[in-house]
């Protein structure tokens, strides 16, 4: 099987019997992948071809099977250990996702006491540079077609609305969890087509920072954190 890595992707996954979606080709590859584990055409405990393989196999690039394989290890369908490749862990979804050295029960539960007050002090503090950062993220974002690099500019936001808050605490903690947001982006993008809805809430959220409204900008940053927690609570309730 080839897949393109574009969204033209509508191949097929191995072993499956009717043609994916148009996706993203890390979507197609990932959704190829998780059908074959749950479905149990790759058995709990087998080893999963090498990323060369899998590359050469779909067609695509080896980003694009990191990518698809990083979501299925957030999923805990797969470990990936270092020299000896990725293996086959559980035939259905955890209950919780594994976001490097975080949880997405504990970002879920910890954002809303970090983030949303931030906000609100963005909204108050920021400088024209603040501003002038925030609004090229949300441009850039907005046209970005590759996944990986959409991921990397949301998390840059968040932090870039930590830092603009003044306070050092918050802007630490977002520091400290910016690699497990990128992960959680990375899945929620890849299972529940998350990418447009939050480019969405993401211009909401500048629009209320620029307007300089702590109570628009933190209700709106609260909207966006709670769409996403539905968007994880879909995927784990599968």
């Amino acid at each position: 099987m080839n897949l393109s890595d574009s969204r033209t992707a509508g191949q097929q996954g191995v072993g499956a019997a009717s043609p994916l979606a148009r996706l993203s080709a890390a979507e197609a590859v990932f959704n190829a992948i998780r059908g074959d584990i749950e479905s149990g055409r790759v058995a709990v405990g087998a080893k999963l071809n090498s990323e060369a393989a899998l590359a050469q196999q779909y067609g695509v690039s080896r980003s694009v099977i990191r990518e698809a394989l990083r979501s299925c290890t957030a999923l805990g369908l797969t470990v990936t250990r270092t020299g000896r490749g990725s293996f086959v862990v559980a035939d259905h979804v955890a209950n919780d996702l594994v976001l490097g050295q975080f949880s997405a029960r504990d970002l879920n539960e910890a954002r809303p006491h970090i983030e949303v007050p931030a906000a609100g002090l963005a909204a108050e503090r920021r400088t024209a540079e603040d501003l002038d950062i925030l609004r090229a993220m949300v441009a850039s974002m907005s046209v970005e077609t590759d996944p990986e690099a959409w991921v990397v500019l949301d998390s840059g936001f968040h932090a870039a609305i930590a830092r603009a808050s003044g306070n050092k605490v918050f802007e630490s903690v977002v520091a400290d969890i910016r690699d497990a947001l990128t992960h959680q982006s990375e899945t929620l993008n890849l299972v529940t087509d998350r990418q447009q809805a939050s480019d969405v809430e993401h211009q909401r959220i500048l629009d209320a920072i620029e307007a300089g409204s702590a109570a628009d900008a933190s209700a709106a940053m609260s909207a966006h954190l709670r769409a996403v927690g539905d968007a994880l609570d879909s995927i784990l309730s599968q």
